[in-house]
């Protein structure tokens, strides 16, 4: 018990705790919709797009936050504009701003007398050095994450499975897209002073899909997104402490491992029932994006 608690009872590694909880915690929320709309290559471009913001505040003397914020905006203001070209694919333009931005930003952090440290702290984050005004600020998010994906739970539910759908129900599916971008904005801007540019998408991907095959609502698959996000907080945690290593590249590492468990499982799980229900039955247990339930007017 001593070696599953000890670490707990220092201040800074209490602080790290909960802040990895407030994240794992906004990150299911926002993560589950990232995956169920097949965003990831576009939420792995926005953790990235926020370096020169990140990197100009830093240089400047600013609010890292603030900085973080524009440059997401930015990046998501780009990614709109640039899908709306016919000559360009959506993965082509992505590409192309998530290059140039973290391009930028690495010229801007170049600057700096100590490039090392500064992008080494803006990409992988320092978990152990959360103050409690953080935590004020990733609850505070977490507020406004919750209440923003269930006051725009049909329209993200419509875009998810259908935007011409959502058009004909009027769920107006590109304010439904924009809001959330919005979302994925807020959860990667209060996020990355934890865990960094990089490790964020971590947290932001591997909990929900490690969730996703085993429920077929998305509240249910929300929750089990953080679920997962909170075990791998305090595994990461643990074993950081232990093993001496890199505390936000541990958790986000235990993510990744929960989600390749939770896939090999479910694909156990799967052949099992493939074999006992021959047939048409079979057909019941599609992909987990097929199998979710779609209930736009509930």
């Amino acid at each position: 018990m001593e070696w599953l608690t000890g670490p707990f009872e220092v201040a800074f590694v209490q602080r790290a705790l909960w802040s990895g909880i407030l994240v794992s915690l906004i990150c299911a929320t926002a993560g589950t919709w990232v995956v169920l709309r097949g965003m990831t290559f576009l939420g792995d471009a926005m953790a990235h797009g926020m370096l020169p913001g990140v990197a100009l505040a830093s240089l400047c003397g600013g609010n890292l936050l603030i900085g973080a914020a524009v440059s997401a905006g930015v990046m998501a203001c780009g990614v709109t504009a640039l899908g709306r070209s016919p000559r360009l694919s959506q993965d082509t333009g992505i590409g192309l701003l998530f290059v140039g931005m973290l391009s930028l930003g690495v010229i801007i952090i170049s600057r700096s007398q100590s490039f090392a440290v500064d992008l080494t702290g803006f990409l992988f984050g320092d978990v152990l050095a959360v103050r409690e005004q953080d935590l004020v600020g990733l609850t505070v998010a977490l507020g406004v994450a919750v209440l923003a994906s269930a006051l725009g739970y049909r329209s993200f539910l419509a875009l998810v499975f259908d935007e011409r759908k959502a058009h004909t129900l009027g769920l107006r599916p590109r304010l439904a897209h924009a809001a959330l971008l919005g979302l994925v904005t807020l959860a990667i801007v209060t996020s990355f002073h934890v865990v960094g540019t990089l490790l964020v998408f971590g947290l932001l991907i591997a909990p929900p899909a490690a969730a996703l095959p085993w429920s077929r609502r998305v509240p249910t698959v929300m929750c089990g997104a953080a679920l997962c996000g909170v075990a791998a907080t305090f595994a990461g945690l643990l074993l950081s402490w232990h093993l001496g290593t890199a505390a936000g590249a541990t958790i986000a590492a235990v993510a990744v491992l929960l989600f390749f468990c939770s896939a090999l499982v479910s694909r156990v799980r799967d052949r099992r029932v493939e074999h006992a229900q021959p047939g048409p039955e079979a057909a019941e247990h599609e992909e987990p994006e097929q199998r979710l339930e779609y209930e736009p007017s509930s």
